[in-house]
């Protein structure tokens, strides 16, 4: 990647001639390639990064940097002997720029991995009970930005779970969007979607299904139905904390361009 500045010294290469009896050897100066296919999955304070191995035969290790723009100056963060790392050190709602090198049991190193490779970890959830408005109304809500079950009617709450003539339902509150992605797991939905939002906010509540929240206050967020009783539902959660960004859990590389809610 044009830009990318490693964060080390990069050192004057030393070439020792031994001299001996059967002729003149020569120190490996070849690095090896950079690695390729860099891609990251989103975690609670976490970022997990994965790569192609390399094949090179004398292949000692990789080297991962991280920066807070796309170019500039990459810090060395870890060194690993497998093509994969987890970066914890890393907060909710901050975006991660990334890249990895390869080196060899001679010490060579190779280029930065070319890969625009970015991540902004956001927190999640698993788990997650709410009570049916009639039955428990205190609970039947959920706000996202609290992590928390919430009174329906609260000024805070998303949405809320309604049984109305035997049926269940997930009702949007007041300037928040939502959608019934279908049946999926939770990693399958990476991004929320720019459009097919539901036109009233109220949708079914199915058990296995995912659906996209878009906060009044414009956050991302999504959860996953588990369980479905006509007094309570459970369901995990992931809350995109960083405001406008639609990641929900794989990392793309293209920069996706920027949303505002209406």
């Amino acid at each position: 990647m044009k830009g990318k500045v490693k964060g080390r010294i990069a050192g004057v290469g030393i070439v020792i001639l031994l001299l001996v009896l059967s002729g003149c050897h020569t120190m490996d100066t070849t690095p090896p390639s950079p690695p390729t296919g860099l891609s990251s999955v989103t975690g609670d304070e976490a970022v997990y990064l994965y790569w192609n191995p390399n094949n090179e035969s004398d292949l000692a290790g990789y080297r991962v940097y991280r920066n807070n723009a796309p170019s500039g100056y990459f810090r060395l963060i870890a060194d690993v002997k497998e093509p994969c790392y987890v970066d914890r050190d890393v907060e909710n709602g901050i975006t991660y720029f990334y890249a990895v090198s390869a080196y060899d049991n001679s010490g060579n190193e190779s280029e930065l991995s070319e890969e625009d490779c970015f991540d902004t970890p956001r927190p999640e959830g698993y788990n997650m009970k709410i009570y049916e408005k009639d039955y428990l109304g205190d609970f039947s809500g959920y706000s996202f930005g609290n992590y928390s079950p919430v009174r329906y009617s609260s000024q805070n709450a998303d949405f809320y779970f309604d049984v109305s003539g035997g049926n269940a339902y997930i009702i949007a509150t007041t300037g928040t969007l939502i959608q019934d992605m279908g049946v999926y797991n939770m990693d399958d939905i990476s991004y929320a979607p720019l459009t097919g939002w539901d036109s009233d906010g109220i949708v079914t509540a199915t058990a296995g299904h995912v659906y996209v929240v878009w906060t009044r206050d414009n956050h991302f967020a999504k959860f996953r139905i588990k369980v479905v009783e006509t007094t309570f539902l459970v369901f995990d959660w992931a809350y995109q904390i960083d405001e406008g960004n639609r990641e929900l859990i794989p990392q793309m590389f293209e920069k996706e361009k920027e949303v505002y809610h209406d």
